[in-house]
């Protein structure tokens, strides 16, 4: 068995494992460190009656964390209850694998799916499960756009 990189798409999933690692959790912390770093600077280093308060930069990012982290939760949370959906919503009408997806669906359950689109959708599904093809292969597989005998509405998602 001949190990093929562009087959299996390993160096793209290495590269997108350094990249959420490196900017998910690397550099947030790297740059969570500055953001204190800088703050003691500019706050309790030029202000002089500032510095009996925090005598060390490690007291003032005690301090610092214990009042900051809670107000990120809280404006995380409020962030999450309200954006979430819109995001969500904007991912959808981004979704084109999905878009591709829901169509079949509904050309399914309409009676409006030939054999033959249903050996494809199939096949398509199994190498996605298998994976050996990615998720956007599919529309060489199966049409990405709806024929004109499948669906009236062109409106989109």
């Amino acid at each position: 068995m001949v190990f093929s990189f562009r087959q299996n798409n390993w160096i793209r999933r290495r590269w997108l494992d350094f990249r959420n690692g490196h900017s998910t959790y690397l550099i947030f912390a790297m740059t969570f460190a500055n953001f204190i770093t800088i703050q003691y600077k500019l706050l309790i280093d030029k202000v002089p009656s500032m510095d009996w308060l925090f005598g060390s930069i490690w007291l003032f990012a005690l301090v610092f964390i214990a009042i900051y982290v809670p107000l990120a939760i809280i404006i995380g949370y409020w962030h999450r209850k309200t954006q979430w959906t819109v995001e969500q919503e904007a991912l959808f009408r981004e979704n084109k694998v999905g878009a591709i997806m829901w169509l079949y669906m509904m050309d399914l359950i309409e009676g409006n799916v030939t054999e033959e689109d249903k050996k494809k959708m199939r096949d398509a599904l199994l190498r996605i499960t298998k994976g050996s093809t990615s998720l956007y292969d599919m529309n060489k597989a199966v049409s990405a756009e709806p024929t004109e005998s499948k669906s009236n509405d062109k409106s989109g998602i």
